[in-house]
This record gives structure tokens, C-alpha cells and sequence, in this order.
């Protein structure tokens, strides 16, 4: 759900936030690059594991920030507010824990 011209949580660390996601488009690359080659099946799983774990870092860093601040700020305004980020909250940690 995005909201226009609001400053979110995680705007202080936008720029910390694309060089990791830089990177990671990186490894990505470098993992079709490793098919490409037909390197061996195991070392391309391990790269893939690493990029599934830059993923959810990358996921857990932008859940805490919105926490930390639209929630926050939702708990601050209280009544529907609140409800709907929490249950927005709510829905992505379940979407986490699935993936």
C-alpha cells in the first residue's frame, strides 16, 4: 500500500539501501552467469542460498523501519490508523515467513 509525497521509515537509509539491492542484482547476474558457464550445481545453489539470505535481510531491515516509524507514528494517531498498519504490518511478516 503506498501512500504519496509520505516520507517513509526508511528514507534515512535509502542510499545504504541501494548499494545492498545493487549488489544483490549483482549476485543475481553473477548466478546466470555461473549457468551460462555450467559451473557445478552445488557452487550455483550456494550462491543462490546467499542471495536468498541479502533478500531477506535487505526485507527484515525495511519491516523494522516501518515498524519503528509508520507504525509508530499509527500508534501515535490510534483508531483506524493504527488498525490498518498493523494489519498491514501483520500481513507482510506472514508473507516473510512464507517465502
Amino acid at each position: 500500500m503506498s501512500e504519496p509525497h509520505v516520507h517513509h521509515g526508511y528514507i534515512s537509509d535509502k542510499e545504504r539501501y541501494l548499494q545492498r539491492l545493487g549488489r544483490i542484482e549483482g549476485q543475481a547476474r553473477g548466478i546466470s552467469r555461473m549457468i551460462d558457464e555450467e559451473q557445478y550445481c552445488i557452487d550455483i545453489l550456494t550462491q543462490i542460498s546467499a542471495l536468498t539470505s541479502a533478500l531477506e535481510s535487505v526485507a527484515v531491515g525495511l519491516l523494522d523501519d516501518h515498524l519503528k516509524h509508520c507504525v509508530r507514528d499509527a500508534v501515535a494517531s490510534g483508531g483506524a490508523t493504527l488498525d490498518a498498519k498493523l494489519d498491514e504490518a501483520s500481513k507482510a511478516i506472514a508473507r516473510l515467513v512464507r517465502s
